[in-house]
């Protein structure tokens, strides 16, 4: 099967809790129109090298890259174009989940290897180390993100160092016989 490459918005895309003062670098202001706030708008900072990076990266090793955020499919109709992204499945989550995200994300990958960008991986320790150990030997990269700076050049690193593991384990990921 094809591995993951789950993406949240806020913190990872959109580093939300940097000072207002200090833009990270390379990301641009966007003020995006959100239909349930009127005339309102929200001012967000993405960085258009990430779509390609990301998606550079899962071609590589044949990845799907999925929205797994709280924005579900708004975030192909407000983030992914901003950054270069196509339109991409989501992972869905209905209602307040008791858990964050693990639940709805748990169904979405079974029996799928994963790497996940986040910056809410400690909300809940216990669930997130119980979704890591329901998903036994599948390959589980949770990549924690400061949503003080987004995604950084260590960030990609460490998901294409994942991906080069993933070759490793099935030779057929990335190979032009696949």
């Amino acid at each position: 099967m094809r591995p993951l490459i789950l993406l949240d918005v806020d913190g990872p895309l959109s580093p939300w809790a940097a000072p207002r003062h200090a833009k990270p670098a390379g990301y641009v202001e966007h003020q995006l129109k959100v239909s349930r706030w009127g005339r309102r708008k929200l001012k967000m900072w993405l960085n258009p090298g990430h779509g390609p990076a990301l998606l550079a990266l899962a071609g590589s090793a044949d990845a799907e890259l999925v929205w797994a955020t709280t924005w579900e499919h708004q975030a192909n109709t407000l983030m992914g174009p901003a950054i270069g992204l196509p339109r991409l499945r989501v992972v869905e989550f209905p209602g307040e989940p008791a858990e964050w995200k693990f639940p709805a994300v748990a169904r979405f990958a079974a029996g799928r290897p994963l790497a996940w960008f986040d910056d809410d991986f400690d909300t809940f320790p216990q669930a997130r180390r119980g979704f890591v150990a329901r998903r036994g030997d599948l390959s589980t990269e949770l990549i924690a993100v400061n949503p003080r700076t987004g995604l950084t050049t260590e960030h990609f690193d460490a998901l294409e160092s994942w991906l080069r593991g993933l070759k490793t384990d099935r030779p057929d990921v990335g190979s032009p016989e696949s």
